[in-house]
């Protein structure tokens, strides 16, 4: 019966997918479930308990090949609800000082390539600003920061902006924001964390519903798996994972290993080169995307900020809104732009603290 189902199986890969490996169980279902199976010419003797009769089902299906019109069976509305790729959240951190088109180009440039690869599919981009406890020189309020990235993001129908790390008083360290956000979507309505509650009373074996559990039968009920967290960036973030007492060598394992980066290269870096001198990023460098950006584009916040205090027009660099609300608060003047002087970058200071 075993290798009957497993030749019968190969036919359809949807049916090869059997949370405990046994394809058995697939045939004994779709015999049990007569009116659902793909065949309506098949005959089962009623002979014998239904594993022999399940295995007469197997090889009258090799022997009567067209009367097993699986393709008929799953229709393409059926594969379409199917999507057996995996769900993806890409978050961007950073200043956002001031954010602008390039910012909002890199999730494009990581959805498409993600979405390239048929292994992926990106339902939601998190912008997620850094708070003024950062203490990077320059940096105007995060209250000003969070209002124009969500004017960025206004008219987008799948990139939003969070504002619980820039709302923080302290600094929050990136690893820590990934796995709110990761712990996040695993969340209730009611913004608890879902656990898995067992029924069963202790000593008590849970009875085994070999349909539901071996069958990928679509009427069962099925926990959805919740979406992967990956930090989505740019070639300079990269760079920055070797600067000294910047990183924790534990956080940047936890960045790689657990949630993975989806890094936007750009001209001049060699990003390669960087994971094969890291032992850390090397070991884990499956979980690192490369993508390349072939509309060369060398838009950065400081460069807008320099143009914005020399009085340089910096229209279509930024999106209008951003650029009108940058305007009526008169941002980004020589005086902000000593913000900070002095004060040393926050994570200088807690990794250089000795335990």
């Amino acid at each position: 019966m075993l290798g009957l189902s497993r030749i019968v199986l190969t036919l359809c890969p949807k049916l090869c997918k059997c949370r405990h490996g046994n394809p058995s169980y697939v045939c004994m279902w779709l015999y049990s479930n007569e009116t659902r199976a793909p065949s309506s010419r098949l005959v089962i003797p009623l002979q014998g308990d239904t594993r022999t009769r399940c295995s007469l089902w197997a090889q009258d299906c090799l022997s009567n090949p067209a009367t097993f019109n699986l393709k008929s069976w799953f229709s393409s509305e059926a594969m379409e609800k199917s999507d057996e790729r995996i769900e993806v959240v890409l978050v961007a951190t950073g200043s956002f000082n001031p954010i602008t088109v390039m910012h909002l180009r890199l999730f494009e440039l990581g959805r498409d390539y993600l979405h390239g690869t048929g292994k992926y599919k990106v339902v939601k981009g998190i912008i997620s600003p850094v708070s003024d406890g950062y203490k990077k020189k320059g940096l105007v309020e995060g209250s000003h920061r969070l209002e124009m990235a969500q004017l960025a993001t206004k008219n987008s129908d799948w990139i939003e902006v969070e504002p619980w790390e820039c709302s923080k008083k302290d600094w929050t360290e990136t690893e820590t924001v990934l796995r709110y956000y990761q712990q996040k979507l695993t969340c209730t309505d009611n913004g608890e964390i879902e656990e898995k509650k067992s029924v069963n009373r202790k000593g008590q074996k849970r009875k085994r519903n070999n349909v539901c559990q071996d069958v990928p039968d679509y009427n069962c009920p099925e926990i959805k798996v919740p979406p992967k967290v990956k930090l989505l960036c740019g070639a300079d973030f990269l760079e920055s994972l070797g600067v000294p007492n910047l990183w924790k060598p534990e956080h940047v394992r936890e960045i790689v290993s657990s949630f993975g980066l989806v890094c936007i290269t750009r001209m001049g870096s060699d990003a390669r080169k960087f994971i094969y001198e890291s032992d850390i990023l090397w070991k884990y460098r499956d979980n690192i995307h490369l993508v390349e950006e072939w509309i060369t584009n060398d838009i950065s916040s400081t460069k807008v900020r320099r143009a914005l205090r020399r009085g340089m027009s910096v229209r279509y660099l930024v999106p209008d809104p951003v650029l009108d609300y940058i305007k009526k608060h008169d941002l980004y003047s020589e005086e902000s732009e000593e913000k900070n002087t002095g004060l040393t970058l926050e994570p200088f200071l807690r990794n250089s603290k000795k335990p």
